[in-house]
């Protein structure tokens, strides 16, 4: 028998994308499809907008009675409802909204004494194991090693730096005994910005509809290291979120990682 899912930010890009892969691979039963209540496609088929027909679940401004797992691609102002829903419901959560206030990571963490939880700033298989190599790569190159993050989006993306950035300087940052956030520098500016020891540069750019690009650039004095992580579709966030949800259901209470759901060590 197929978990019954309900997705919020449904009326998204991203939302969008999970409704109909969900529907497509026959993994779920979509039970719920949740925006925003100002959304103009509220009421409208979540299958119509997501443009597979028809599958008998409204858009809608809030939550529905039934399902068995949550996946969050909203924004981080419908967070707080999603994991108080959750909470309340007992329902497991997969939280891939970016952006999310420290606050609201506390709250996680809190949610997951009672429910299964993960927290992903990346879904992809490729750049979850790029969060388990760059820290080590790091590590083994040593100090001599500059390192400087560039990530690429499209130009309707909100949070900066992404969330999938911020993951892989804190990968780093917890190999080599840097402190998190606090060593990043964002960008540069001006006649005297020489690079300092033991900093990580991080450079955000938006333009046109750049899926995801991120490049780790490791350089010393003679040689150059770069590693690189290239999306070429959503679909490849909304099969790993599809993966997690299903990963989740029936998982003991706990705040789980995407590493955890793909077996990466």
């Amino acid at each position: 028998m197929k978990s019954k899912l309900i997705v919020n930010g449904a009326g998204g890009r991203m939302g969008r994308q999970i409704v109909a892969l969900a529907c497509q691979d026959g993994l779920f039963d979509v039970s719920g499809a949740v925006d925003w209540a100002g959304n103009p496609d509220i009421g409208k088929d979540a299958g119509q907008l997501a443009g597979i027909g028809d599958i008998g679940v409204k858009l809608l401004g809030e939550y529905p009675k039934s399902g068995d797992v949550v996946i969050d691609f909203s924004n981080p102002a419908a967070a707080d409802g999603t994991i108080e829903y959750c909470v309340k419901n007992k329902k497991p959560l997969l939280m891939a909204t970016t952006g999310l206030s420290v606050a609201q990571v506390e709250k996680l963490n809190e949610a997951a004494k009672t429910i299964p939880v993960i927290l992903a700033s990346n879904t992809s298989l490729g750049m979850n194991l790029l969060f388990a190599i760059v820290g080590k790569v790091a590590k083994a190159l040593g100090e001599e090693f500059d390192i400087e993050i560039i990530e690429q989006h499209h130009r309707f993306k909100k949070d900066s730096p992404s969330g999938t950035a911020l993951s892989l300087a804190a990968s780093i940052c917890k190999e080599t005994d840097r402190e998190f956030p606090t060593c990043l520098d964002h960008g540069r500016e001006g006649k005297e910005c020489l690079r300092q020891k033991g900093r990580i540069g991080m450079h955000a750019v938006r333009a046109g509809d750049i899926v995801g690009e991120h490049e780790i650039i490791y350089g010393a004095l003679g040689e150059t290291v770069k590693i690189s992580h290239s999306a070429h579709s959503r679909d490849i966030f909304a099969r790993g979120a599809l993966k997690g949800a299903g990963w989740l259901v029936g998982k003991k209470a706990g705040m789980y990682t995407m590493a955890d759901c793909l077996g990466i060590k």
